[in-house]
């Protein structure tokens, strides 16, 4: 029997345990892959306050080393369901062999986060791992000297795209607006490389080639009018979604699938906690998704008792 189970172990997972530990207690995260989350995919982190520049993984190894160092347990595996018992909380999780394990606790912090929303074209899921890639910085160098494409208007896209200017031929940057939501500093530095180019208004239609990606036919919001881009890379970077059907059955989800609960993290579900990108929130950032895990961690021990 642990004291909270947290389920994922991201940034805001690692920091609730982080909490958990410090406050006397016993703490098991479950994570379906490894530790660290999206952050782990960025180069640079330059708005952590108090940390001037750091690298992703070096943040999330950091936060690991600090959880697990403190006492926190750390498993890997996928967790199927959250069952509440009258007095304690079950995590399901489905093991390697196809059998499942239980593990038991009385309160549970979820902290799943969110993956990579894809594009939503015809044979996007195909091509993936064939010139369709959603993470810049892990599949970037195998299109050193090729032109690629980047669909995204926020910061990770303008991050991307600056990532590959470095190695790539040409990179377009495609947006469906005229305006970039990200920072603007990341838009002036890209407007500065003759490498990049802008193509405002413009969506995703087709991708091309038969075995790998060999282009993209792109069509003009406004105007309706289509072209076609030689590319050998697209990186998809049009932001994220949650991935929490699995509880839907024991916490509220909105229209958009995550986890409702207010700035206190509490759910619906008593004994039941959620923390960073997988809750509904205005912002999701680095800040605040260490921020949840605090809070959510300050919550179940109160629960607790």
């Amino acid at each position: 029997m642990y004291d909270i189970i947290i389920v994922g172990g991201g940034t805001a997972g690692l920091s609730a345990a982080i909490y958990g530990v410090r406050a006397g207690r016993k703490v098991l995260i479950l994570e379906a892959k490894s530790y660290g989350g999206q952050i782990v995919n960025s180069p640079e982190v330059e708005n952590y306050p108090g940390i001037r520049k750091i690298s992703g993984m070096e943040f999330a190894k950091g936060l690991y080393e600090q959880a697990t160092g403190l006492g926190a347990e750390f498993r890997q595996g996928q967790v199927l369901r959250i069952e509440v018992r009258e007095n304690h909380r079950s995590a399901v999780v489905s093991e390697a062999d196809g059998s499942e394990t239980e593990y038991k606790a009385k309160a549970v912090i979820l902290a799943t986060g969110a993956r990579n929303r894809p594009l939503g074209v015809a044979r996007e899921q195909e091509l993936t791992g064939a010139g369709v890639s959603y993470c810049a910085t892990c599949d970037g160098m195998f299109f050193r000297g090729k032109q690629v494409a980047v669909a995204g208007g926020g910061n990770t896209a303008l991050e991307d795209a600056a990532f590959l200017s470095h190695y790539c031929e040409r990179v377009y940057v495609i947006h469906r607006r005229d305006r970039f939501r990200g920072e603007e500093r990341l838009v002036e530095n890209l407007r500065q490389k003759e490498n990049v180019e802008f193509v405002l208004d413009a969506v995703v239609e087709e991708l091309m080639g038969k075995d790998i990606l060999e282009g993209v036919r792109i069509r003009n919001v406004l105007s309706g009018e289509e072209m076609e881009l030689s590319v050998s890379g697209l990186f998809v970077a049009i932001g994220q979604m949650p991935d929490n059907d699995g509880f839907a059955g024991i916490v509220s989800l909105d229209e958009k699938g995550y986890i409702q609960a207010a700035e206190d993290c509490r759910t619906e579900a008593p004994g039941i906690f959620v923390a960073g990108d997988c809750r509904t929130k205005e912002v999701r950032q680095l800040a605040t998704a260490a921020a949840d895990g605090a809070v959510a961690a300050l919550a179940a021990c109160e629960y607790i008792g």
